[in-house]
């Protein structure tokens, strides 16, 4: 049987990629509830979008799929670099102190493990 994979990207938050980096290794690998949960009482301003995107692609699972929930799991999170604005400030004596918004994109692909039940 085919493996299927289900995907949903969560694009231009406005934190750094590193940021987002520690939330997504924390919860790479593990089923879509536990990670759920675990996110939720994480301490992290980076944990909402994450959690957000993860339930966008348990949702895409089931409605366009007909997965079931608990046969969910990670496969793959990742941050990558979004749009980078440039800012400035002007210091002392004529300098110019730039300043980098950082932004980043989250992509989360689930697969469905064989439920043990069968």
């Amino acid at each position: 049987m085919a493996e299927i994979e289900v995907r949903a990207v969560e694009k231009y938050i406005g934190m750094s990629p590193f940021k987002v980096r520690l939330v997504t290794n924390a919860v790479k690998g593990k089923q879509v509830d536990e990670a759920l949960t675990q996110l939720k009482f994480m301490s992290k301003a980076a944990a909402d979008p994450v959690a957000k995107a993860i339930k966008s692609a348990a949702a895409n699972a089931e409605e366009n799929f007909a997965l079931n929930r608990q046969d969910l799991y990670i496969t793959r999170i990742q941050a990558d670099e979004g749009p980078l604005r440039k800012w400035r400030r002007f210091g002392a004596r004529g300098r110019f102190k730039p300043i980098l918004k950082r932004s980043s994109h989250i992509t989360v692909v689930l697969g469905e493990r064989e439920s043990s039940q069968k």
